[in-house]
C-alpha cells in the first residue's frame, strides 16, 4: 500500500512539473506584454493628468488672489490711471487713481509673502513679510530718487515709519483688545527692547546731520553732512545685517519661543491654518505683483507735485500721510488679523520689524544708492521731521516696556498719529534743503 502511495506522489510530482513551466511560461509572455504597453500608456495619462492639475491649480491660485479678496474690486483703477495720464494729463485724477490702484496690490502682495511663510517657517516669514510689505515704499522711493526728489523720498519713508509704529500697531492693539477684553494679550518683551533700541539708533543717525546743519557746525558747509550721511548710512547697514544674524541664527529662540509656546499650547485644530497656494505660485505672483507696483509707481511719482498744485494740499503732508497708508495696507490688514487671533508677536514683528527695517535698511540704502546714481541723498531730514519720529519712538518703546496691550493703548496711539497728520498738514517745507 505505501508503494502505491508513493507512485502516486511520484506521478503528481511529475504532473506538477511539467505543468508549472508551461504556465510561468504563459504568464511571463503576458507579463511581459503588459511591462512593454505599460509606460506608454502610463506616461500618456500621466502628461494629461499632470497638465490638468497643473491648469486647474493655476485657476485655483488665480481665483484665490485676483477674485476671491473683495479689495481687489480696486485693481481696475490702475489701468484706467495709465490711460488718464496719456489721454488728459490730469494729475490729480492719475494720483488719485494710482493710489486706489496699488492699494489692493499692496495688499495682496501681503496675502502672497504669508502663504509663502508657510513654507520658511515663522522667522525666515516674519522677516519676508517686512521686507515684501515695504516693496512698495522702496519703489516708490527708488523712482522719486532717480527724479531727483529727494524729499519726496525722505518725507514718504518718514511716513512709513510714523504708520507702522502709530497708525497699524495702534490699530492691531485697539481690535486685538477690544475682541479679547477678557483677557491680558502679551507678547515678547525681549523682541520690543531689541526693536526700540535699533529704531532709537536709527533716530541717532538722523539726528546727527540735521543738528549739524542748523548748527552751521560743518566743517565744510554742505559737504560734510552729506559725507556724514554716507558714512552713518554704512554703520546702520552693517547694524542691520548684524542684527539679522543675531535673530535668525545666533539666537532665534529669543523670538520664537512665546509663539511656539503658543502653538504647543494650543490644542485646538480649528486655529492650524494650511496655506492655499503652493510655494512656486507664490514666489509667481511675488514678482508679478512686484512688477505692477513699480509700473504704478512711475506715474504715481510723475503726478505727486502736480496733484499738490491742483489740490492745494502740501508736498509733505502727501509724501508723509497718504502714500505711506496706501504703502503700508498690507502690514495693516495683517497686524490687526493677528492682534485678532491674539497673536501679538507676529503683529509686532510686522508693526516694529517693518518700521526697523525701513529705518536700518531701506534709508540707507536708498542713500548709498543715491551715492552710485550721484545723487546728493543725506539723512538730514530737517528738524520738524526728525523730532517728529524721535517723540514717536519715545512714545511706543514707552508703550511696548510693559510687554502688554490692550485697547486703551491703540487708541493712545492712533490719536498720536493724529496729531501728527495735522501737524504734517499745517507744516510748510523750507524751500532750501
Amino acid at each position: 500500500m505505501f508503494q502505491e502511495m508513493g507512485s502516486a506522489g511520484e506521478k503528481l510530482d511529475l504532473q506538477l512539473d511539467e505543468e508549472i513551466p508551461f504556465s510561468s511560461s504563459q504568464g511571463t509572455i503576458k507579463i511581459d506584454s503588459l511591462y512593454y504597453e505599460a509606460p506608454h500608456i502610463a506616461s500618456c495619462r500621466s502628461t494629461r493628468v499632470l497638465t490638468k492639475m497643473y491648469q486647474i491649480s493655476l485657476l485655483r491660485s488665480i481665483y484665490i488672489v485676483i477674485i476671491k479678496a473683495k479689495i481687489n474690486l480696486l485693481l481696475p483703477f490702475g489701468p484706467l490711471a495709465i490711460l488718464l495720464h496719456y489721454l488728459t494729463g490730469k494729475h490729480t485724477w492719475v494720483f488719485f487713481f494710482s493710489l486706489l490702484g496699488i492699494t489692493p496690490l499692496a495688499e495682496r502682495l501681503g496675502y502672497a509673502t504669508e502663504q509663502l511663510a508657510f513654507y520658511t517657517g515663522p522667522t525666515v516669514g516674519g522677516l519676508l513679510n517686512a521686507t515684501f510689505g515695504n516693496a512698495t515704499e522702496m519703489i516708490i522711493s527708488l523712482y522719486a530718487l532717480n527724479n531727483g526728489m529727494m524729499r519726496v523720498v525722505k518725507q514718504s519713508l518718514l511716513g512709513s515709519i510714523l504708520s507702522n509704529m502709530l497708525l497699524v500697531l495702534g490699530c492691531a492693539f485697539f481690535s486685538g483688545g477690544i475682541i479679547h477684553q477678557q483677557k491680558v494679550q502679551v507678547f515678547n518683551k525681549a523682541t520690543a527692547i531689541v526693536n526700540s533700541g535699533l529704531l532709537l539708533m536709527a533716530v541717532m543717525g538722523l539726528l546727527f546731520p540735521a543738528v549739524l546743519h542748523f548748527t552751521h557746525t560743518e566743517l565744510h558747509f554742505g559737504k560734510s553732512q552729506l559725507a556724514l550721511s554716507r558714512f552713518s548710512s554704512c554703520i546702520m547697514l552693517v547694524a542691520y545685517a548684524s542684527y539679522l544674524f543675531f535673530q535668525l541664527k545666533s539666537q532665534p529662540n529669543l523670538y520664537s519661543s512665546m509663539s511656539e509656546d503658543e502653538e504647543h499650547n494650543s490644542a485646538d485644530p480649528e486655529e492650524e491654518e494650511a496655506p492655499e497656494i503652493t510655494q512656486w505660485e507664490a514666489i509667481g505672483w511675488l514678482a508679478v505683483l512686484t512688477i505692477w507696483i513699480s509700473v504704478l509707481s512711475g506715474y504715481l511719482v510723475d503726478a505727486i507735485e502736480g496733484a499738490s498744485d491742483s489740490l492745494n494740499m502740501p508736498m509733505s503732508f502727501i509724501s508723509v500721510i497718504l502714500l505711506p497708508i496706501v504703502g503700508n495696507a498690507a502690514e495693516h490688514a495683517s497686524a490687526i488679523m493677528f492682534a485678532m487671533k491674539d497673536k501679538l508677536d507676529i503683529t509686532l514683528g510686522v508693526a516694529i520689524g517693518s518700521s526697523t527695517q525701513i529705518s536700518m535698511f531701506v534709508i540707507p540704502f536708498c542713500v548709498v544708492v543715491g551715492w552710485f546714481m550721484g545723487k546728493p541723498m543725506d539723512l538730514n531730514f530737517q528738524l520738524f521731521e526728525t523730532a517728529t519720529l524721535f517723540i514717536t519712538v519715545l512714545v511706543v518703546a514707552f508703550m511696548l516696556q510693559e510687554g502688554t496691550s490692550n485697547y486703551f493703548k491703540g487708541l493712545m496711539l492712533i490719536l498720536c498719529y493724529l496729531i501728527v497728520a495735522a501737524s504734517f498738514f499745517v507744516h510748510v517745507d523750507p524751500s532750501n534743503e
